[in-house]
């Protein structure tokens, strides 16, 4: 990649202490030109502290805002500072490091607007519940026929965005679950939207926000919230 390629990692974070630093060592690892920035989305914990000590920006949210504003946040965060590349990566261990230069290499690519590590789009082992699996083939399903485009890993928060995505996702990105809302918007403001195959684990730490007895609500809300957003006119 260009020198002059200015680069910022997202990590929206929710008491992620027993990862955070790690997280942040790894991402200068593997890219060693990238700013990071630690959204704090009120944890209650010392996950503040630490992101500050492994040497990243850190934001910290009066309160616990939700994980699509967090990430609104580090994309403002981008637009204003003039990147050219943002990625969103989770702070709990989910999305390996040594994951960010395939995503970004495509993004240079110059051939989309938005690159989405796909934990499904090559069989790499990811374990998922059964309820998890059923609701993410649907929303697939829903996605690839209103994008007309092969989504096959839509909560995938795993992602690399161009400039023009930051603009657009800097003013519009949903605030509650926001990953395949967000596929939607990106695609009827005319971004182009890829997948690329990578590997992931499971959390090193932490508790997923999504539980066995939200699946259900999170299934319905999210259909309608992209229901809605085929319905209604995109102004940017």
């Amino acid at each position: 990649m260009a020198s002059t390629t200015r680069i910022l990692i997202i990590v929206p974070a929710l008491n992620e202490s027993g990862s955070i630093q790690r997280v942040i060592a790894d991402i200068r690892q593997y890219v060693p030109t990238a700013d990071v920035v630690v959204i704090n989305d009120g944890s209650t914990d010392n996950t503040s502290e630490l992101a500050r000590q492994a040497g990243a920006v850190v934001l910290d949210m009066p309160y616990n805002v939700g994980i699509g504003a967090a990430v609104q946040t580090g994309f403002l965060y981008a637009a204003q500072h003039d990147y050219d590349i943002a990625v969103q990566t989770d702070g709990d261990g989910q999305h390996p490091p040594s994951e960010l230069p395939p995503l970004i290499a495509q993004l240079l690519r110059g051939n989309a607007d938005v690159v989405i590590g796909s934990r499904f789009l090559e069989d790499r082992g990811y374990q998922q519940t059964l309820s998890r699996r059923v609701g993410g083939w649907i929303l697939a399903r829903i996605l690839s026929a209103s994008t007309r485009s092969r989504i096959t890993d839509p909560t995938s928060g795993f992602r690399a965005s161009s400039k023009r995505a930051i603009a657009l996702c800097s003013k519009l990105y949903p605030h509650d679950y926001p990953e395949p809302e967000a596929i939607i918007i990106l695609h009827r403001a005319g971004l182009t939207i890829q997948e690329i195959p990578v590997t992931m684990k499971q959390r090193d730490s932490g508790r997923s926000s999504i539980t066995f007895f939200r699946s259900g609500y999170y299934m319905v809300k999210v259909i309608l919230a992209i229901l809605i957003n085929l319905l209604r006119s995109q102004r940017v």
